[in-house]
């Protein structure tokens, strides 16, 4: 089955080449690739076909339909894994930034799953069993830190029911960019595919309503080191929420965590500032606490990990500052 998606040009764009834009703005895409859809009919500007060369301006329409590739189904690989706890319902891992979760295109090998499968052949079947076993939950490949992993069924659906009514404690530490006027509070909106980019979420009207607490833990003189607690689950919820109250994540790429925010005015703050940006090329977000009922016991547990190297590199130098 294909699947259809829009671009909303941004307003004031100027003009473009279609396959250049569409290039720049769809997931492993490559311009001959681009070219191909637009010639065959699957690319439509304010619902008409047009050519590749055709100039796009802002507020046009693009309407695009692509064939999903066939899913692969994930093979063992002998991967390194940093377990923090283990039984025979579920185990604990610290993944770090950099590796994907589960095998999805572009990504079919090197990831979590990949990983596990190796490690045990006991994961849950809840999920798609060919890409996703055990999978309860999942991180941003950027994103380190605390992930829990369901060995059987039974163990998934207690873990995914308190997901579900939120009763799951999950505790992000984060470098953020700016001064915080107040030290604590909470960012509640809704949440949705950006209609710009849809690599992108965003605060929208009509979309998932998302919460997040913050608490600052300790404040530099440009950054801060904070602390995050998700009251709901959405796609790039952290990221999204500290974009829009202006404290991005520090070394966001998507969410303009790599632009110098407002904050190192002279030039050797600056000059500091892009030395930290050169040791963490991701965003600086890490999961470090997870806490749950254990599925069999009934046990409240509970899981805290160390801030990664890059990260205490760049804190480290922030505390010279």
């Amino acid at each position: 089955m294909p699947y259809e998606f829009e671009i909303v040009v941004s307003p004031g764009k100027k003009k473009e080449r279609l396959d250049t834009f569409l290039t720049s703005h769809v997931e492993n895409a490559t311009r001959s690739k681009v070219q191909k859809a637009i010639k065959d009919g699957a690319v439509l500007v304010n619902g008409k076909a047009v050519r590749p060369s055709y100039p796009v301006t802002g507020g046009e329409v693009i309407t695009v339909t692509l064939p999903k590739p066939p899913p692969q189904d994930a093979v063992p690989e002998q991967i390194p894994l940093d377990i923090v706890y283990e039984d025979d319902d579920l185990l604990v891992v610290n993944k770090p930034a950099g590796m994907v979760v589960h095998p999805a295109h572009g990504n079919y090998h090197g990831t979590l799953v990949n990983a596990l499968l190796f490690h045990t052949r006991s994961l849950s079947t809840l999920n798609d069993v060919a890409i996703r076993p055990g999978i309860v939950h999942r991180l941003d490949k950027d994103t380190s830190g605390l992930m829990v992993v369901a060995k059987n069924d039974a163990a998934h659906a207690k873990l995914a029911r308190q997901f579900e009514k939120r009763t799951i404690v999950r505790e992000y530490h984060a470098l953020l960019w700016g001064v915080f006027k107040e030290k604590s509070g909470v960012i509640e909106t809704e949440l949705g595919r950006s209609k710009s980019d849809r690599k992108k979420m965003a605060v929208v009207a009509q979309g998932k309503h998302a919460v997040t607490a913050y608490e600052v833990i300790e404040q530099f003189p440009y950054l801060a080191l904070v602390r995050l607690k998700l009251l709901t689950g959405r796609t790039h919820q952290i990221r999204v929420h500290l974009a829009h109250i202006n404290h991005p994540v520090f070394g966001d790429p998507t969410y303009n965590g790599r632009h110098l925010v407002a904050g190192p005015g002279t030039q050797k703050q600056k000059a500091e500032v892009e030395r930290m940006l050169a040791m963490i090329p991701r965003q600086a977000l890490h999961a470090k606490t997870l806490g749950f009922k254990h599925p069999s016991t009934g046990a409240e547990v509970f899981f805290d990990s160390e801030l990664p190297a890059d990260m205490r590199q760049v804190i480290g130098e922030l505390r010279k500052v």
